[in-house]
C-alpha cells in the first residue's frame, strides 16, 4: 500500500478572528500528483504556507511522510524534503539565474554560515545550479540576470529553484498565472517531466491544464473542504458548480 507522503488533521487557521482555513483534512499519497481548486480567497495560498511553516497553525496537524511537522521551523521542513514556488515571484533581480539557484542551495547547505568560505569556490552549487536550468531549458540564460529576463522565464526560474532542492514533495502555487498560451504549454510539459518519485501538490486556475495534470482534486470554498475526488466526481458535483463555475 502506498504511504502518504503529505497528511493534514483538523487545521485551523484565522486572521483577527477571520477564519481562512477551517478544520481541513487530506491525505497525499507518495507521488500522487494532486490540485487544490477553489475561487480566489478559498484558503489556497494559506494552506500552503501552513505546511511550509511560513505561518503558524492554531490548531491541527500535519505529518510528512509521517512525522509531525506542526510546530518545526520552515527550514527544518525544507531539510525533510518539502520545497515550494510562490504566487508572487521572490527572487533577486539583480543576481543571474544560476547565482538565485544557488543561494538557494546554500541554504541546505551545512557550510551556508560559514563566513569563510567563498561563494565562487563551491563549485558543486554551481553545477547544480546549471544542471536545474538545463532541466527547464534556460541553460544559455545562466549568466543573465534575472531583470533582463520575461515573466515567463522568471516563472520556470522558481521552479528551476525548487527541483534543484531535489524535494520530496513539491508544492506549487500558481505557475501557470500570467503566462502566454505557449509558455503555459511549455511548462506544462516541464511537469510532466517530474519524477514520480516526487509527490507534487498544484494550486492552479487553468482548468484544462490543472485537471489534466491531476490525479485527484480537493476543492477549497471558504477555507473548508468541500468536495475531494477525480477529474469527473468533482466536475459533475453541484457544489463546484454552484462555488466555483458560477453556474
Amino acid at each position: 500500500m502506498t504511504a502518504a507522503a503529505l497528511e493534514l488533521k483538523g487545521l485551523f487557521k484565522s486572521f483577527g478572528g477571520v477564519p481562512a482555513v477551517r478544520d481541513v483534512t487530506l491525505s497525499v499519497l507518495e507521488g500522487e500528483r494532486r490540485l487544490l481548486l477553489g475561487p480566489n480567497g478559498a484558503g489556497k495560498t494559506t494552506l500552503f504556507n501552513l505546511v511550509t511553516g511560513d505561518l503558524a497553525s492554531d490548531s491541527g496537524t500535519i505529518r510528512v511522510f509521517g512525522r509531525d511537522v506542526s510546530r518545526l521551523r520552515a527550514d527544518r521542513r525544507v531539510h525533510l524534503g518539502l520545497s515550494r514556488t510562490y504566487q508572487v515571484i521572490t527572487l533577486f533581480p539583480k543576481n543571474t539565474l544560476a547565482h538565485n539557484i544557488v543561494l538557494a542551495l546554500l541554504g541546505l547547505s551545512r557550510s551556508r554560515f560559514n563566513p569563510f568560505s567563498l561563494l565562487a569556490r563551491r563549485g558543486d552549487l554551481w553545477e547544480r545550479a546549471r544542471g536545474a536550468l538545463d532541466r527547464v531549458g534556460l541553460g544559455k540564460l545562466a549568466d543573465r540576470s534575472v531583470a533582463q529576463t520575461s515573466y515567463g522565464e522568471q516563472r520556470r526560474l522558481e521552479l528551476a529553484i525548487a527541483l534543484a532542492q531535489e524535494p520530496r514533495v513539491l508544492l506549487l502555487d500558481e505557475p501557470l498565472a500570467g503566462l502566454s498560451r505557449e509558455e503555459r504549454r511549455d511548462v506544462q510539459d516541464l511537469l510532466t517531466t517530474i519524477p514520480r518519485e516526487v509527490t507534487v501538490v498544484m494550486i492552479e486556475h487553468d482548468l484544462d491544464v490543472a485537471l489534466s495534470f491531476a490525479e485527484k482534486i480537493t476543492v477549497l470554498h471558504y477555507g473548508q473542504v468541500i468536495v475531494e475526488g477525480t477529474r469527473a466526481q468533482v466536475v459533475a458535483d453541484p457544489r463546484v458548480q454552484e462555488v466555483y463555475l458560477g453556474a
